[in-house]
């Protein structure tokens, strides 16, 4: 039980800090609210609590970036993808639905079992794929296999895991 409110809690966290990272872009709060997932009340709530505090320099949202936390993110929004458009057949529905419920976390092993899981669903060449998604994960897997020493990202992990999701999944939606 403790397990379920820390995680209820985290993602609270999480969704007030992206929201913070959106309005600094300039981003409308009707495209928070869907992109967040909240209500358009319950996200001008937490613009109008932001407002008054200094923001720090914007962060870099292309998704060519290097740090392990991004990487990891973007792995999840190409799962998240891959069982939107496959809900029946795709292989790593269940971890992507851990990792959503909070069961499962980002670690070293889970994120080496949900490569495998998304490269069996890529592997299994379902027509209903589109060849972005492979060549998405390519672009990751090639990051996670050789690292790049860069300088710390800003903000937290979870944060940035959260903002690559989204993008990654964004981007594969649009075909950008």
């Amino acid at each position: 039980m403790n397990e379920v409110i820390r995680a209820g809690e985290e993602m609270r966290a999480l969704r007030a800090e992206m929201i913070k990272v959106f309005v600094r872009f300039g981003w409308t709060q009707d495209r928070i609210a869907r992109l967040t997932g909240m209500s358009q009340p319950a996200v001008s709530k937490q613009v109008a609590k932001y407002k008054q505090e200094e923001a720090p320099p914007p962060q870099d949202l292309s998704l060519d970036q290097h740090d392990v936390p991004w990487l990891e993110g973007r792995l999840w929004g190409l799962a998240e993808e891959i069982v939107e458009v496959s809900p029946d057949t795709a292989h790593c529905a269940r971890h992507v639905h851990a990792v959503a419920r909070g069961r499962k976390r980002f670690t070293p092993q889970h994120v080496d079992e949900l490569r495998r899981l998304v490269e069996e669903d890529l592997r299994r060449r379902d027509p209903a794929l589109p060849r972005s998604f492979r060549d998405a994960y390519d672009r990751i897997s090639r990051g996670l296999d050789v690292p790049v020493r860069t300088a710390a990202a800003p903000g937290p992990a979870s944060v940035r895991r959260a903002l690559a999701c989204q993008i990654q999944r964004e981007r594969l939606r649009h075909g950008s």
